[in-house]
């Protein structure tokens, strides 16, 4: 089986599942993840303590270390990759591929300079490039929130950053000395999260996801009329990441929602590589 990690500034995503076929452009399908976890990113864990988190986390869903034959990764935390490479060598016995300079991905980047592209952004977008088509647009609400953009010939043409909302939750509690943090628990009826809040905490709630849902409907206006304007037909729009559930929701521009497509990229390109060894 394969196991896909995905390490972010805040969390680690891992998924165990089934290798891809050898035709990398087979669309990823959401049956072939047995297990999905998320672990927090913190700088200082050993291999030795991710060693036994892992195994833990493969125990209980009733699979051995032995079970795993491969394993693909990308990282935007570069202390940690070799971590992970040890814990990675201690349970399973082999090496890692991760995304970066040097391993095939199969989308043409128009990007300065190339290798200063995020492998969390080149990923998504290998997935949603091979899932819905192109062009596409992969807002991935993360630590921070990125807006990734595949032309109609299937290029990488680069996308905007901004903080997540997260931050900027975290940021208004850490300034503001009468405020405190807030929930960023995904509404189960968004249209009923209050605009105009009755209290400090619908207040917040309301300035930090509206206010939210505002900057990337407004990005997404700019970039669509930016696509149309160089004669591009509307992109497929998705949203991913850990906190797209709190947002997504209010901004009503999302023709898909895909939580963890970044997986689904670590097992499109995994197999890619694989086939041209």
């Amino acid at each position: 089986m394969l196991l896909a990690i995905d390490v972010g500034n805040s969390q680690i995503s891992f998924g165990l599942g089934e290798a891809s076929p050898s035709d990398p452009a087979a669309a990823p399908d959401a049956s072939v993840w047995h297990s999905r976890w998320r672990l927090p990113t913190h700088l200082h864990r050993t291999s030795d303590e991710l060693s036994v988190l892992v195994a833990a986390l493969l125990e209980l869903d009733g699979f051995a270390p032995e079970s795993v034959d491969r394993v693909v990764m990308s990282s935007v935390v570069p202390a940690l990759s070799p971590v992970i490479r040890a814990t990675c060598q201690r349970l399973f016995g082999s090496e890692l591929l991760q995304v970066g300079p040097g391993v095939r991905t199969g989308l043409a980047l128009r990007y300065e300079p190339p290798a200063s592209l995020g492998s969390d952004r080149l990923v998504d977008a290998v997935a949603a490039r091979t899932r819905f088509g192109a062009p596409v647009v992969v807002v991935d609400f993360g630590t921070a929130t990125t807006f990734n953009v595949v032309d109609g010939s299937g290029t990488f043409i680069g996308g905007a950053i901004a903080p997540g909302v997260g931050v900027a939750a975290a940021a208004l509690a850490a300034a503001g000395a009468r405020l405190s943090r807030i929930d960023l628990t995904p509404p189960r009826e968004p249209h009923r999260l209050p605009l105009i809040g009755r209290n400090t905490e619908q207040s917040m709630r309301a300035g930090v996801l509206y206010g939210y849902a505002g900057l990337v409907d407004g990005l997404l206006r700019r970039i669509e009329a930016s696509l149309d304007a160089a004669g591009e037909a509307r992109p497929t729009v998705v949203a991913t990441g850990g906190l797209a559930g709190a947002v997504a929701p209010l901004v009503g521009r999302f023709d898909q929602r895909v939580p963890d497509l970044i997986l689904d990229g670590l097992r499109l390109i995994e197999a890619l590589n694989r086939s041209s060894e």
